[in-house]
């Protein structure tokens, strides 16, 4: 199998002074057998008359209009429509850089179904890229290039949404895109992880990812911090929660009484500690606040942090590898 089939699924809403860039990028792309299934989510501007063009000067760009409402419909759509052995997503906002799809398929072809292959993303903005997008970047590059994206999933989204490529019947086992979950990428990422599926790794920039005020992941409702923690929450009882550890969250900011009103909620038993003076004692949801000192005598436990400081996060880390303590299993960060 020399050069299978690649889908590309792109949603678009009101992107008409980007889509020229991207899609003369996927044009560019060196490896040339590809389908581009291209979904119009009821864009305002002139971006379907746009796309419109493209597809009548190249068979191999398929324009549809969203049935439904919003990014998810319009990629159950697309996907529902392509044909390719190789499923990936694109966003009409971005700009693939000319190997992408070379390097991805390469790798999938060498290591097989059950693999996700994956490349470095570089933020790029006209007004330039602020320091928590670019320590973001930077986050998922470290973690890309050995692959073990995995390790921090309850972090963040580890897996970036326009720069992924699975095999279609991995996709399908995953059941992607059904239900309506957001964030989507997110949820697609537990999936992975849940179904087992190897990330390869990969040391090369390919994808350009555009940042803008009026890009959805800052103004959608469906991106708030809300939907991330309910999502870290749901998917670590169904997949990493260990019954037989007692399990203790660190920290009481708003991520840690976020969880800890959502495991009561749920009826999940767990111990609350943190280093402050003014709350250690306290009783927030019915709960006793314990000093971080209590963490000593708490045996066989399963922590759960939500300590944001980073220079806190690498002491925590490195102090839970001098108990050869192991990440998801023994400890997980949720921010």
């Amino acid at each position: 199998m020399q050069n299978p089939l690649i889908s590309i699924l792109t949603p678009f809403k009101n992107t008409e002074v980007f889509l020229d860039e991207c899609l003369q990028s996927i044009i560019n792309q060196s490896y040339t057998n590809w389908e581009l299934l291209i979904v119009d989510d009821s864009s305002a501007d002139s971006s379907y008359k746009l796309v419109k063009t493209y597809a009548k000067q190249d068979r191999r760009i398929r324009l549809l209009k969203n049935s439904g409402s919003g990014i998810i419909d319009a990629l159950r759509l697309a996907f529902k429509h392509s044909k390719g052995l190789f499923i990936t997503r694109m966003d009409s906002d971005d700009i693939m850089y000319t190997n992408k799809l070379q390097i991805l398929v390469n790798n999938l072809l060498k290591h097989g179904k059950h693999h996700i292959a994956i490349g470095q993303v570089n933020y790029f903005s006209e007004t330039g890229i602020g320091a928590g997008y670019k320590s973001y970047e930077n986050w998922l590059n470290e973690l890309t290039k050995t692959g073990s994206n995995y390790s921090e999933i309850y972090k963040e989204c580890v897996i970036p949404s326009p720069c992924w490529m699975v095999y279609r019947e991995d996709l399908l086992a995953c059941n992607a895109f059904n239900p309506n979950i957001y964030p989507e990428d997110y949820d697609l990422a537990f999936r992975f992880y849940k179904h087992n599926y190897k990330c390869i790794p990969c040391n090369e920039v390919i994808h350009y990812w555009r940042d803008y005020s009026t890009r959805s992941s800052r103004t959608d409702s469906n991106y708030a911090e809300n939907h991330f923690s309910s999502l870290k929450i749901t998917n670590f009882l169904d997949i990493d929660y260990n019954q037989h550890k007692t399990l203790v969250i660190w920290g009481a900011g708003t991520k840690g009484k976020i969880t800890a009103k959502t495991l009561i909620e749920k009826r999940i038993p767990f111990r609350w500690i943190c280093d402050n003076p003014k709350k250690i004692g306290r009783d927030i949801y019915g709960k006793k606040l314990e000093a971080f000192s209590t963490l000593k005598d708490i045996k066989n436990a399963q922590s759960i942090i939500t300590v944001a400081n980073k220079t806190a996060q690498k002491e925590i880390k490195q102090y839970m590898n001098s108990l050869d303590l192991k990440p998801i299993e023994d400890y997980l960060f949720f921010c």
